[in-house]
């Protein structure tokens, strides 16, 4: 073959190939490509389906125990759950069971609720709720078991009285936490909430509670059944919502509810208060060189005064705080003191002596304007051996000891503080006297100032500046906390005055 006609050969092979390709190519063209959906679950693709909604169909149709679970109408894919539209030329398809197999097996559908998350600097978590009614209710519960249902409802409304002479109104009411409620799709593999006594109870005891209960005995008061399973009043009854107060008769044979309370949730209300205080009044004796050798009698009666005060404080989780901020408005009536005029004795005798003695003659630790903000007794799971006070001048105002004796401990060491949370120096309690009175009586002032007015070893009489109130150790506000034990057990210090 001459060279003319190898070079035709290969134009003629090339022209035949080009035809090919471009009726190839037009073949193709003038096909249309398939819409079709790629599913993905977590990221990777499990099949491609023709039909989008046959899928989503199929899943809730075939999810009826779920929907019976929870009462629910639809059931959803999973969250995971992503599908793509894409064009395509391949015919092939795989078919809705076997990708709805594959959704099955691989994780868990979801149904419609809602999400609500609560946070502050030391919270961060969520709560899932099928209807959002759910979570307001159970926070609802949560505020009565804080607050009488009448006195939120009256704030709620605006509808409080004014207060006439004595009496209290609330100021404000929140949550500390920062409280999102959103929609979205749950999984029914987590914890969703459909009954808001449930959720109630989580809010109150946290999402394990070691639930205990007591069986009433014949006996038995709140009160009694409260302190043998270190719970104070409060506490019980926020346990036990439907009791209303110490004062509610037990039936034996009733289960009550005596799990420590531990709140998710941090309900603050805010109050202004107008009360009176008792002034007791003090015995006096003077003596009368004119009456005879042995002479005694109650020449003055005494009479308790009346002093009313103003107070606004805070209420944190049924806890009120313990700094308060009192102000004396009036007098309502003016103490008037016990005289005991006496004649003369061999031994003479001084005037206005109140001796320290087993009867209850002990002088109170601060000024008046005092306001008892925690008693001696259990709190959230620890025992508070005594009793704190504030008011009475609050930070700096004079402390005073209660009965005369020996300071047999002064710490100092402590900074000075103002308002806010206090340092933990001296384990807690702070700068802090104590003064052993002799006759078993040993009595604790803590939280104090750092300017103490007494040394280890002085001998204080009834009544003596011993330091002033403060707020160092383990304290939220300018309080005095004081302590009272007998023969080396400690006692409520309220039991000295009745």
């Amino acid at each position: 073959m001459n060279k003319r006609s190898i070079i035709i050969t290969i134009l003629i092979t090339s022209i035949v190939g080009l035809i090919l390709l471009l009726s190839n190519m037009t073949d193709k063209i003038l096909t249309r490509a398939n819409l079709k959906y790629q599913v993905y679950l977590s990221g990777e693709k499990i099949g491609i389906i023709e039909s989008v909604d046959e899928l989503y169909n199929l899943i809730d149709q075939n999810q009826t125990s779920i929907k019976s679970t929870y009462n629910v109408e639809n059931v959803y894919p999973p969250t995971n759950l992503k599908v793509v539209a894409i064009n395509t030329y391949d015919n092939t398809s795989d078919s809705i069971n076997e990708v709805y197999d594959r959704i099955e097996q691989a994780d868990d559908f979801t149904i419609r609720g809602y999400v609500i998350t609560i946070k502050d600097e030391d919270t961060n978590y969520t709560i899932n709720v099928l209807d959002k009614n759910t979570f307001i209710n159970a926070t609802l519960r949560v505020v009565n078991a804080f607050l009488e249902e009448d006195e939120y409802d009256n704030y709620i409304n605006n509808t409080q009285e004014e207060i006439v002479d004595t009496g209290r109104l609330i100021e404000d009411m929140y949550f500390t936490e920062d409280i999102t409620i959103k929609e979205a799709y749950i999984s029914v593999n987590e914890k969703i909430y459909t009954d808001e006594v449930e959720l109630s109870q989580f809010l109150l005891f946290g999402s394990d509670p070691d639930n205990e209960y007591y069986t009433v005995k014949l006996g038995d008061t709140i009160a009694s059944i409260a302190n043998d399973n270190q719970l104070n009043v409060e506490e019980f009854l926020i346990a036990n919502p439907t009791y209303k107060s110490e004062d509610t008769i037990l039936r034996v044979g009733d289960e009550v509810n005596v799990t420590l309370i531990e709140p998710q949730i941090t309900f603050v209300y805010e109050l202004y208060e107008i009360s009176d205080e008792i002034v007791y009044y003090e015995k006096e004796t003077v003596r009368d060189n004119s009456r005879p050798y042995g002479f005694s009698e109650v020449t003055t009666a005494g009479r308790n005064g009346i002093e009313r005060y103003q107070e606004t404080y805070t209420v944190t989780n049924g806890e009120r705080s313990q700094e308060a901020e009192v102000e004396l408005i009036a007098t309502i009536q003016e103490v008037q003191n016990e005289i005991t005029t006496v004649g003369p004795t061999s031994g003479g005798i001084s005037n206005n002596q109140n001796p320290v003695n087993l009867n209850g003659a002990w002088a109170w630790p601060t000024n008046r304007g005092y306001v008892i903000t925690s008693y001696r007794g259990w709190r959230w799971g620890r025992m508070h051996e005594g009793i704190d006070i504030s008011g009475a001048g609050n930070f700096g105002s004079l402390i005073y000891a209660a009965a005369g004796g020996t300071v047999i401990r002064v710490n100092n060491s402590c900074p000075s503080q103002g308002r806010g949370y206090g340092d933990t120096c001296g384990g807690g309690m702070g700068n802090e006297v104590i003064i052993d009175h002799g006759n078993g009586y040993i009595t604790t002032y803590a939280h104090l100032h750092q300017t103490v007015l007494v040394s280890v070893g002085d001998t204080v009489s009834r009544g003596e500046k011993i330091g002033y109130m403060g707020n160092s150790g383990s304290s939220t506000g300018a309080h005095l906390h004081f302590e009272v034990s007998y023969n080396g057990i400690n006692i409520n210090p309220l039991d000295l005055y009745r």
